[in-house]
């Protein structure tokens, strides 16, 4: 058989709608799965005619016309999990009679757009924030919301040992306000407003990339048209499904806080076999490079109003 014809196993099983590349990693590496009987490791590939059992069950791929992707309008309580046996999980409330896993993940507490799909393959393209794919919100505090909650929002919040990246924000009555983001940190937008005192009271998701939840009733789900999942497509066609390989945040702050962090910047890129240079030129640099860290500037910026256009006018973002 041809190469080309060839597909990486774990690329395979997750088209099979069984689960994500990741997740099917796992199996491999643990013995789970068999090619044509044997043992599979991770990294093989499979062709057309060949066998694939996964936990003793025999998988096949799907084809494109054949795969799900669905938009549903989560109400609040049900949980985003594919566990069996979990109250209020969002599969046993759809009943949808194939094999599906949500993409991503809507707080128990919260409601609104949430895609589900028995394509492992896009999930993570979908996921990863480098992707820089936008979700949009619209949120309810417990209280006014003024100019300085606003500008903090969009600057970026200390979330879980690391800063929040820049997004847009607008307020859009007394009490409620529109954000959207690039990143889902575990229950970012909450914490994000428990920085500043305030509550959420209701958490609604309105859109996901350039699929919106307007007209889709609460607890109810349709296929994406043909023109959403071609923009989907283009969106993620040169998307990364790789964990993103950035410097940590959680070290930043820490250099911050704890003065032993604290080294000179020229030091750093030549730390091998430079350490008593180091150490007679920290005294000189110690100033310059603490200024350098007072400035917010390294984190990236991302205008994510671009799809919001109509309502975009009175709205903030984080400065430089």
């Amino acid at each position: 058989m041809n190469e080309s014809n060839e597909i990486r196993l774990n690329k395979f099983i997750s088209e099979s709608g069984l689960c994500s590349r990741r997740v099917a990693d796992g199996y491999i590496e643990k013995g789970h799965v068999l090619i044509n009987g044997r043992r599979a490791h991770v990294g093989d590939k499979v062709k057309p005619g060949d066998n694939v059992m996964v936990n003793g069950q025999e998988i096949e791929a799907k084809s494109a016309d054949e795969e799900v992707l669905i938009a549903f309008n989560k109400p609040i309580g049900i949980v985003c999990t594919t566990e069996q046996g979990a109250r209020d999980n969002i599969i046993d409330y759809l009943k949808f009679g194939q094999r599906i896993f949500p993409i991503g993940r809507l707080d128990k507490e919260s409601q609104g757009l949430i895609f589900l799909t028995s394509n492992g393959d896009i999930v993570n393209k979908i996921l990863r924030a480098g992707n820089k794919h936008e979700k949009e919100y619209l949120v309810t505090v417990n209280k006014p919301i003024t100019d300085a909650f606003i500008e903090g929002m969009g600057h970026g919040v200390p979330v879980l040992g690391v800063n929040t990246r820049k997004c847009f924000i607008q307020k859009e009555s007394t009490n409620v306000f529109r954000i959207i983001l690039i990143q889902g940190l575990n229950r970012q937008i909450r914490r994000m407003c428990e920085h500043f005192g305030y509550e959420v009271t209701k958490l609604e998701r309105i859109r996901i990339m350039n699929v919106a939840l307007k007209g889709l009733g609460l607890g109810t789900w349709r296929e994406l048209t043909k023109d959403e999942r071609a923009g989907i497509n283009a969106m993620i066609e040169h998307s990364s499904d790789v964990v993103e390989k950035k410097p940590s945040s959680t070290s930043v702050a820490q250099k911050k806080t704890s003065p032993s962090n604290k080294r000179n910047p020229e030091g750093d890129r030549k730390r091998t076999g430079q350490s008593s240079e180091r150490k007679s030129s920290s005294k000189s640099t110690t100033s310059s490079s603490q200024k350098k860290r007072k400035t917010p500037g390294n984190k990236p910026y991302f205008p994510g109003a671009q799809s919001s256009n109509k309502k975009s006018s009175g709205g903030r973002r984080g400065r430089r």
